[in-house]
């Protein structure tokens, strides 16, 4: 992580703290963001990877992932050629949904058509520019991108509103009758902007704490 990102999540938690006196009390109990993106990765593998997160907890994703990666051994992540020809049973025995690895599939196919942009390129579009032409690809949500533009690019006012997890803590932290809807998200987190990333973060690790 970079000072200069280590420096904005400083600023981040100060703000939370200052703009919402709910979320204040469990960033005191919870200390420090650890938010830290893979600056190295590249979209095609974030794309993949969050594919695998789809509705699944953290460590069960994982587990196929490396089940996936396993089977080419002879580098850190499979290439797009290598998951455009893999066959379904291939899928399904690491564990992926038909549903999931199609849209692996897709992916990759993408990305061998030149249809995926670097992660240089990623760095200089907008989070709706980039949400609305990477969900044009299969199996490829909001939520997907938005974890891509969090935990890859570093983008820190991203509020995932789809998200379980954060849907689920904030219902908790608010003590709501209910889930919160898509359109009550604005009155309780539009003034964490332009950290709207790092609350997110704190929503999931408020919802963990209560496995």
């Amino acid at each position: 992580m970079t000072k200069a990102y280590q420096r904005k999540l400083r600023l981040a938690e100060t703000h939370l703290q200052t703009v919402c006196p709910t979320l204040a009390a469990w960033i005191a109990t919870h200390g420090k963001c650890e938010l830290k993106p893979d600056w190295e990765r590249e979209t095609y593998e974030a794309l993949v990877r969050a594919v695998a997160h789809q509705q699944l907890h953290g460590k069960a994703a994982e587990s196929i992932l490396a089940r996936l990666i396993g089977r080419f051994p002879e580098q850190p992540f499979p290439t797009s050629k290598q998951l455009s020809r893999l066959r379904m049973e291939s899928y399904r025995t690491c564990g992926f949904s038909e549903a999931k690895a199609l849209a692996i599939i897709g992916i990759a196919k993408a990305q061998e058509r030149g249809k995926i942009p670097s992660r240089a390129d990623s760095a200089t579009m907008t989070d709706e520019v980039l949400i609305s032409s990477l969900m044009q690809l299969r199996g490829i949500g909001r939520w997907t991108v938005e974890m891509f533009l969090i935990l890859t690019l570093g983008r820190l006012d991203v509020m995932p509103v789809d998200d379980f997890g954060v849907r689920s803590a904030l219902m908790q932290l608010y003590d709501l009758p209910d889930m919160p809807k898509k359109s009550e998200f604005a009155t309780y987190t539009n003034a964490w902007s332009p950290y709207r990333s790092v609350g997110a973060w704190y929503l999931w690790r408020y919802a963990d704490s209560k496995k």
